[in-house]
């Protein structure tokens, strides 16, 4: 136990955030916790034949993580994503034109009322302009659907990509990015949010009848992880996403009657375990459930997602510039799917 002892940091120039996050693994505390994430991130990049899910809750798109998330998709160091309504929501508004701005959280919220301003913490919207973006989604894109349709989130999800990436072509967008990619985009939690209530206007005004099918989401999702050799999960934050990536292991265990828990699991979180939330939820715990797998490769960083992000993203462009990993491919046909690997350069 008194072999290894820490490395203080030297002071150096041209270090990459690589180099720096491979000398945070001799530190302590979070700084430790958050290069070890690089690391098995970067061990479910080398296994052949793995699925790497991606949950992300939490106010990532107004936070100015668009970009980076994209990257993350178009580089294939993801495969399946699976996010609140609300984040999907803002990307497309982003991509169409729309803006975030810098704010203060000290400020009189009543004003910003009276002014049709939206605060996310130390972000500002514009309502108004949120307004005309809602008429969008409910007068156009809601025409693009088709009544009667059973529809899952992943396939509004995809027709949504497809129209932006008509409109305004290659983009940094998770929408644009994922239909161009080939990576499903999944919102079990879809009518929380202005994309689910702008879809219900066009039931509601338009006496459309525009379904979705929220068990269809679970059904095509779980398949996913009954078909993947082995598996890896990435969450940003907790919440529905997360729950709805863990519950694909254990439908996946029922149905094969194999082990299907996850077999690496990366956690960037702020929640503590003992408030019995699952944001919080250690993946010891997740354990007891066969969400994660007994052997899995397996750290949680406690520290705030934006902080995070832009660090890890970076760290693994640099780590992975020409890798050829083996990334797969999904054939959806007659509520199935089917994958298939094939080597792509990152």
């Amino acid at each position: 136990m008194l072999r290894r002892p820490t490395v203080p940091i030297p002071v150096g120039q041209g270090k990459s955030i690589d180099d720096i996050l491979s000398e945070m693994k001799l530190t302590a505390f979070q700084g430790r916790k958050l290069a070890e994430t690089v690391d098995v991130w970067s061990r479910m990049l080398r296994k052949r034949r793995t699925v790497i899910w991606f949950g992300f809750a939490g106010a990532m798109i107004p936070a100015g993580m668009r970009r980076l998330l994209a990257y993350l998709i178009k580089k294939r160091m993801v495969d399946v994503i699976v996010s609140t309504g609300a984040n999907f929501y803002h990307d497309a508004f982003e991509v169409a034109g729309g803006k975030h701005y810098l704010g203060n959280e000290v400020c009189d919220d009543r004003k910003l009322r009276r002014q049709r301003i939206d605060r996310i913490y130390d972000v500002y919207a514009d309502e108004d302009r949120f307004y005309q973006f809602d008429r969008w989604l409910d007068n156009v894109f809601g025409e693009q659907l088709q009544d009667n349709y059973q529809y899952s989130s992943r396939e509004i999800l995809w027709q949504l990509g497809k129209a932006f990436y008509d409109k305004y072509g290659e983009v940094d967008s998770t929408l644009v990015s994922s239909y161009r990619k080939g990576v499903p985009l999944f919102c079990p939690a879809f009518g929380d949010s202005a994309l689910g209530f702008s879809l219900m206007f066009a039931n509601r005004k338009r006496k459309r009848n525009l379904i979705l099918n929220a068990f269809k989401d679970v059904d095509e999702s779980s398949r996913i992880t009954e078909k993947a050799k082995n598996t890896g999960v990435v969450y940003i934050g907790g919440g529905t996403p997360k729950n709805f990536i863990q519950q694909t292991s254990v439908i996946a265990s029922y149905q094969t009657r194999h082990d299907r828990s996850h077999n690496f699991a990366v956690q960037f979180t702020m929640d503590m375990p003992f408030w019995g939330g699952l944001s919080g939820c250690t993946f010891e715990e997740a354990q007891s459930w066969g969400k994660i797998s007994s052997n899995a490769s397996a750290i949680t960083c406690y520290v705030e997602a934006t902080i995070a992000l832009p660090l890890v993203v970076h760290a693994l462009a640099e780590r992975f510039r020409g890798y050829k990993r083996e990334v797969p491919t999904f054939d959806w046909v007659n509520d199935n799917v089917e994958l298939t690997f094939e080597k792509t350069k990152l």
